[in-house]
C-alpha cells in the first residue's frame, strides 16, 4: 500500500509503500497524533520512517490492491 505523509514546512512529501493494512497504518497515526507522539511506520524494504506527530501536516493512505505493470 502507497503511504503519503506531509510535512510541516517542507515542500516535499514522504511516500514509501508499506505491507500494512490501512486500518493498522491509520490506527498508528491517529494513535501517535492523540499522544504527540512520533510516527514510527516501517516500509517494505524493511526501513522505519519515524515522523513527530505535531509536524504532520496531512496523510495519504492509498488502495491495498497492487496494480498490474505491463503494456
Amino acid at each position: 500500500m502507497d503511504i503519503e505523509l506531509g510535512i510541516q514546512n517542507v515542500a516535499r512529501p514522504v511516500n514509501f509503500s508499506t505491507d500494512e493494512s490501512a486500518d493498522n497504518v491509520s490506527q498508528a497515526i491517529a494513535q501517535a497524533v492523540a499522544d504527540n507522539t512520533t510516527i514510527d511506520l516501517t516500509d517494505d524494504k524493511g526501513r522505519r520512517i519515524i515522523v513527530p506527530a505535531k509536524a504532520l501536516g496531512y496523510a495519504i493512505i492509498g488502495s491495498e490492491t497492487k496494480h498490474a505493470v505491463g503494456f
